[in-house]
């Protein structure tokens, strides 16, 4: 199938419906495996190399997704896709929740959030496609930045959210066990929920289609096309690059605010980092994301593309303070997180929005699952030796390694080659 034309624009309320609906539901799954994973196991007892180099391990699997991306372009709709890993999240939950009482509660686990996670990627494939189905290019770069706001929002929810409803139920439970196990089925059931409303507002563009697999190109022409575009190597570096720093930071945070101050973290519960991530994390991030999509949209992405980078990396000093300071007043590390999620929330939308450019052409359901699952790899090359490394330094000479980690973010960002007002609306 050919995606080069341009759906037809949809009234903006219409979009509203069904954007964000379906970006939360895309970023939770990813979010319990490679982040509410991480205060899970920690306070079952669980050693901070093992944490992070497992759930690391993990992330690999939405970087093969590309290897099952024809399937899903050439086997029904992105629609029907959509729909049915929403549903398969529910058994996988299902399963990791009944093995945390078992003695071999951290393998089994981790094979029911392989399982959540194969879902999940299939998920990003069909759902990224029907986003780019749906909606007008003038539309998607509207939307970037709602998009990336919801997706991030569910990270917020899941670090915040979960996090604190885990901590409250083990604590009437009697056991972080018993309080974890509660908060996988509830959240089983709330992706139950969301399938039945997605099933409702999520769009059938005439265009989602099975690609012609007999008329079409072959696989092979579609990932030889995706690596003959022009400018790809900077590209790829971008991928790997862009976010290096904060991967790399990403699964010591939760660990570092729970671990007590005598081996150099903040001592904070359960509750207390939900609080910080949740209620002050997801007001900054919404804001962040949303003036994010609006500014590419109101002048493209050339112009805002270092004041984002900057925007995303910056914040990381945040953690190296407070790792220097240990700042005895929760009420200070709260506004620095919160400063943190709103220059990542600003930040990531010019990471989403290249993806797409990157992405674009005839092939672009297959070519935006190749792009996200590399940024995947990234993820995992950046992540899966952070906990080691953390070990190694201590936290705080870990978080002054994260900022130097930052240095080629700048470089990628001022190397990316990108169209003319790419992005900004009204110039399709």
């Amino acid at each position: 199938m050919n995606e080069s034309t341009d759906p037809p624009e949809e009234g903006w309320g219409r979009a509203w419906s069904w954007v964000p609906s379906l970006y939360f539901v895309q970023g939770l799954p990813y979010t319990v495996v490679n982040v509410v994973s991480v205060p899970m196991y920690k306070t079952l007892g669980v050693a901070n190399d093992v944490i992070a180099g497992w759930t690391s391990t993990l992330g690999l699997i939405w970087a093969l997704k590309a290897l099952w991306a024809p399937l899903v372009d050439g086997v029904s709709t992105k629609r029907r896709w959509t729909l049915a890993m929403q549903l398969a999240f529910v058994p996988a939950l299902i399963l990791v929740a009944f093995a945390l009482p078992t003695p071999r509660f951290v393998e089994l686990s981790l094979a029911g959030f392989a399982l959540l996670a194969l879902a999940s990627a299939t998920h990003d494939i069909a759902a990224d496609g029907l986003y780019m189905l749906g909606l007008s290019k003038g539309q998607q770069s509207a939307f970037v930045g709602v998009r990336s706001t919801f997706w991030r929002l569910a990270l917020v929810f899941g670090e915040g959210g979960l996090v604190v409803l885990a901590g409250v139920l083990g604590t009437r439970l009697d056991s972080a066990r018993s309080g974890w196990m509660a908060t996988l089925g509830i959240t089983a059931a709330l992706f139950a929920v969301a399938a039945a409303y997605n099933a409702w507002a999520l769009p059938a563009p005439i265009s989602d289609v099975p690609r012609d697999r007999e008329h079409g190109p072959p696989t092979t022409e579609i990932v030889r096309s995706f690596f003959a575009r022009d400018g790809i190597l900077v590209g790829l570096l971008f991928i790997l690059w862009f976010r290096f720093a904060e991967n790399h930071l990403a699964k010591l945070v939760s660990p570092f605010l729970l671990d007590p101050r005598e081996v150099g973290g903040l001592g904070w519960t359960l509750e207390q980092v939900g609080f910080a991530k949740g209620t002050v994390g997801v007001l900054c991030l919404v804001a962040g994301g949303i003036l994010g999509g609006g500014a590419i949209y109101r002048h493209g992405l050339t112009r805002w593309m270092m004041p984002m980078a900057f925007a995303l990396n910056a914040p990381n000093l945040v953690y190296l303070y407070l790792a220097t300071a240990q700042p005895e007043a929760y009420g200070v590390g709260v506004a620095l997180i919160g400063v943190e999620q709103f220059g990542y929330g600003f930040g990531f939308a010019a990471y989403m929005m290249t993806l797409i450019h990157i992405a674009d052409g005839p092939y672009k359901t297959a070519h935006y699952a190749f792009a996200t699952g590399l940024m995947a790899l990234a993820v995992w090359a950046s992540a899966s030796w952070s906990g080691a490394m953390q070990l190694s330094l201590g936290y705080q000479a870990f978080f002054a390694w994260v900022v130097l980690l930052t240095l080629p973010g700048f470089a990628v960002a001022w190397a990316m080659p990108l169209p003319e007002n790419f992005g900004k609306g009204g110039t399709d």
